[in-house]
């Protein structure tokens, strides 16, 4: 691992490991039935029923459990059987509905007048009910992250990526990391292992190999890139939690 001289100092990682990856939660919770899900309890108006707490944890009708922060300035989701926070923008629908959308533009929860919310994945496309289950910590990250603490999870991070290539794929950050973009690149670093996670699970090994290293570079809005083997991700320091790509975005760049 290279050394850095403090803040000032170039982090660059090559780290090989064997990493157990977590399997998904099962835990199940009894969800309400589709029309409470929906309409609300027994089908009562909204004006009767106690608002959802700002930050909380729902359950969908397939199993899938996730929590939403909309106390944070832009609403966040996070779902139990992952490590990478969701950025969401929202827009209001019809009947007085809210749906939320991922950076790709994607619809990933309706939340109906009534209380009800409606998840919108991969499995699920046409939508599945999902039932309050509970309050939940909020999603926002620390403002400020150690010297110690940024190479861990960049460590953490390029295991994970390591375990599936099932070689050495180095990390490195371009420009040299500060207090105020230490948060932010240890997030990019955690949604790029999402990524390859991600294309392991859909058995695209060729997509994987064409991956050699990983570049974590400071820009003016979110993206990535692939060229001669280097992946290039990057991340906007003036957009805050939205200033990183998704893990999809970055599947869609490796899959050009």
């Amino acid at each position: 691992m290279a050394e850095t001289g403090g803040w000032g100092g170039r982090c660059a990682l090559a780290i090989i490991a064997i990493l157990a990856i977590a399997s998904p939660s099962h835990a199940q919770q009894t969800v309400q039935s589709l029309r409470d899900a929906l309409l609300g309890h027994h089908g009562l108006a909204t004006s009767r029923r106690p608002p959802p707490p700002p930050v909380a944890r729902y359950v969908s009708e397939s199993g899938s459990a996730f929590v939403l922060d909309r106390a944070s300035p832009l609403p966040l989701l996070k779902f139990d059987n992952s490590t990478e926070v969701w950025v969401l923008s929202s827009q209001p629908a019809s009947r007085g509905d809210v749906i939320y959308f991922n950076e790709l533009g994607e619809p990933v929860l309706r939340a109906t007048k009534l209380g009800g919310m409606i998840l919108f994945t991969e499995e699920n496309p046409n939508g599945a009910a999902a039932a309050l289950s509970g309050r939940a910590s909020s999603l926002q990250p620390p403002a400020v992250l150690s010297v110690s603490a940024l190479f861990l999870r960049i460590y953490q991070a390029s295991t994970r990526v390591s375990r599936v290539a099932q070689r050495q794929v180095p990390f490195e950050t371009v420009q040299n990391a500060r207090p105020e973009t230490s948060v932010l690149i240890a997030e990019t670093a955690l949604i790029t292992a999402e990524a390859f996670e991600r294309m392991a699970r859909k058995g695209d090994r060729s997509k994987i190999d064409k991956v050699t290293k990983v570049l974590f570079a400071e820009g003016d809005k979110p993206g990535a890139s692939l060229k001669n083997g280097a992946l290039t991700v990057t991340y906007a320091p003036n957009q805050g939690m939205a200033g990183r790509p998704s893990s999809k975005r970055i599947v869609k760049v490796v899959n050009r």
